[in-house]
């Protein structure tokens, strides 16, 4: 393996010169990764292959803007700053808290909601800090499970929100796969919950949030709605809007926003920002991510512009021909739709396990992640489902036409398992070549020896 670039003596190991250069390595505010670090170079050079060919198939992944990109490599790296604008810890935060500030005002224009917390280092932090600004062990928090399409930071055992209250979980109907609102009242009235919880990480349709509101007041209890999947297409107006029902909305910033990895916190009751301020630091982190929340700012200033309206609503476009189209060609798909970036596919039918496609998938140059299906007893480790996401593959430029093009060579491949080919590597690398001519031509960041430009 190659080290990094040194000329450092030992001498220079134990006394700097004047300047103190002798403590740096040769190019150290100078040297480009490929200079300085060739073997970390080379990773990102074969990522970014791998990116430019495949089509991203991933519903949690996107592409974001070169602008964003950079701004992910700023020299806000570099500060430190806890606390909140006009309330740090450190020093020298003028130009941090004018960046903060300024992507509060854009989340808020945005999500069209009076208050903001940008700083949340993921989706799972916001919903943490929810979690401890509004409960204690003791208390219920209803969610959807897992299997249903919930998400594992709303109560989960495997997550630290499970041991932050007492989970209580609702579902779907058996027949038609969507909500099942009726149970859900009845578990918030037998459990009288301090918190109700909607979204999650695999439900492809639209969550009545009135229906939830209503449910929530007749116990007094909150409602926390879980945008992280479906955030673009709020903003574009091509889907309900969480407010004014919900008390809070928490979501990532990357998926259908496009933005920087990094999660939101958003209300309109002032009584609960405080609250909000503190749980999310020091309550379950420390300093923000000051280059992710100005990597955020420029998101949430992309996502104002008319043209991202656009692009939530060829999301959802995309995302109903790619369901309707494994349909046609005798996949199953989840509440046969989708109102979402999510398709969420059923393997059972046709005797396949999800892990085994999702591997299968990856060596035709597709990309996707196996999913549970409700009312499945396999092992969640395999799963009989697959998810899929049409945010990434849209924002690269995906026309109807090609995503049509897609569910078809997924079909295909699926129909090759079922019927136990012997041509299934065949088909894979067919495939692979397939997705790499319809993926060259769709825009990409420039590419170098080792990385971008």
């Amino acid at each position: 393996m190659v080290g990094f670039a040194s000329t450092r003596s030992d001498a220079a190991s134990q006394t700097a010169d004047d300047t103190g250069v002798a403590w740096l390595h040769t190019g150290y505010f100078t040297g480009d990764p490929e200079q300085v670090d060739p073997d970390v170079a080379g990773l990102i050079a074969l990522e970014q292959k791998r990116q430019r060919e495949a089509v991203e198939l991933v519903a949690s992944e996107n592409f974001v803007s070169r602008a964003v990109l950079a701004a992910q490599g700023s020299v806000f790296t570099n500060k430190t700053v806890v606390g909140y604008p006009g309330r740090r810890f450190h020093a020298g935060a003028e130009w941090a808290d004018a960046l903060e500030r300024l992507a509060i005002e854009r989340a808020c224009a945005a999500f069209g909601c009076g208050f903001a917390n940008v700083q949340p280092h993921s989706g799972i932090q916001a919903n943490l800090a929810v979690f401890r600004a509004l409960l204690s062990p003791e208390d219920v928090v209803l969610s959807m499970s897992g299997e249903t399409g919930g998400h594992f930071s709303h109560g989960g055992v495997s997550n630290l929100s499970g041991a932050m209250a007492r989970a209580v979980f609702y579902g779907v109907e058996r027949d038609s796969e969507l909500i099942d609102y009726d149970e859900l009242r009845r578990l918030a009235e037998t459990h009288c919950p301090k918190l109700i919880v909607a979204g999650g990480a695999a439900y492809p349709r639209a969550i009545d949030f009135a229906a939830l509101r209503a449910i929530a007041d007749g116990i007094g209890a909150k409602l926390l709605v879980d945008i992280a999947h479906f955030a673009g297409l709020v903003v574009a107006g091509a889907h309900p809007h969480p407010f004014p029902f919900a008390d809070i909305v928490t979501t990532t910033t990357y998926k259908s926003l496009r933005g920087a990895r990094g999660g939101l916190i958003l209300t309109n009751d002032g009584s609960l920002v405080e609250r909000l301020e503190k749980a999310t630091s020091p309550g379950v982190q420390g300093s923000p991510l000051l280059h992710a929340v100005a990597a955020k700012a420029i998101c949430l200033g992309e996502v104002l512009r008319p043209e991202f309206t656009a692009y939530g609503h060829a999301v959802l476009a995309n995302a109903r021909v790619f369901a309707a189209e494994l349909m046609a060609r005798g996949v199953r798909v989840l509440t046969s739709g989708t109102d979402t970036p999510l398709v969420v596919a059923d393997l059972k039918p046709l005797g396949l396990l999800g892990q085994p496609i999702v591997e299968s998938l990856d060596r035709a140059g597709i990309t996707c992640n196996r999913c549970e299906i409700p009312f499945d007893d396999t092992d969640p480790a395999l799963s009989s489902g697959l998810r899929f996401g049409l945010s990434a593959g849209t924002t690269r430029g995906l026309s109807i036409d090609s995503v049509r093009e897609v569910a078809g060579w997924i079909a295909e491949l699926v129909a090759s398992h079922a019927a136990g080919s012997p041509e299934v590597a065949a088909r894979e690398a067919d495939i692979k070549a397939r997705a790499a001519a319809l993926m060259a031509p769709l825009p990409l960041y420039a590419m170098t020896g080792a990385g971008l430009r």
